[in-house]
């Protein structure tokens, strides 16, 4: 479980009463997804950013499991247990679609026998082939470059998968089967999924939607 108490955040250089957001207080469960909304500059991307250690917050604690990221390694955290997916992939053009989630494992230093094999079932769980497997980044659209994101996210069986408007660039059928995936991942393999999103679509279909305000 994730918990956020009474989070406060503002930028250093900022004057002490200005924050970006203050006394933020939400909980993150396992098997359930999340929807976090908000008007632009309210803070939902930076809110992304405490909960996965990128940034610390001012006021108050994100707490992991009952330990305190400020307290933890963060390298380890974000490399076992918390999945990160991007509205823009963030995947490497020069490499194929199996060769990115291959380099997530290395980077995880995670223990597999076989990665491509163990590559090749995670495109499978999010419905590509392993023809689409061999492909340049870009030789694939923005739907299976997102799922190619998400498999990557889960090369090393995070317990938290963060999407940061992951179906902004995408048509409303493409969105559907992202959270198809999405919501198979929170309900039949217990993850906890939390979405950043402008998206009516993506809050109707979350199981609790969180509204940041300024």
């Amino acid at each position: 479980m994730s918990i956020l108490e009474n989070v406060g955040y503002r930028y250093k250089d900022a004057p002490k009463d200005s924050y970006v957001f203050k006394n933020v207080n939400y909980e993150f469960e396992q098997g359930k997804m999340y929807a976090i909304k908000g008007k632009s500059g309210s803070g939902k991307t930076t809110l992304l950013s405490l909960i996965t250690g990128l940034e610390k917050c001012t006021d108050g604690k994100v707490l992991y499991d009952g330990k305190d990221l400020k307290k933890m390694n963060l390298d380890t955290y974000r490399n076992t247990d918390i999945g990160i997916v991007f509205q823009s992939y963030n995947l490497l053009p020069s490499l194929t679609a199996i060769e990115n989630i291959i380099l997530s494992m290395d980077i995880s230093k995670v223990k597999v026998n076989n990665k491509k094999e163990k590559a090749l079932s995670l495109m499978k769980s999010v419905g590509l082939s392993e023809n689409q497997a061999k492909r340049k980044i870009l030789k694939l659209s923005g739907g299976e470059q997102q799922r190619i994101a998400i498999a990557r996210s889960l090369s090393y069986n995070p317990k938290i998968i963060i999407a940061d408007e992951p179906t902004g660039n995408l048509d409303k059928d493409t969105e559907n089967d992202i959270l198809n995936i999405f919501e198979h991942l929170a309900k039949d393999e217990n993850k906890c999924i939390i979405i950043v999103t402008h998206s009516q679509n993506v809050c109707d279909r979350a199981d609790i939607v969180y509204e940041l305000k300024k």
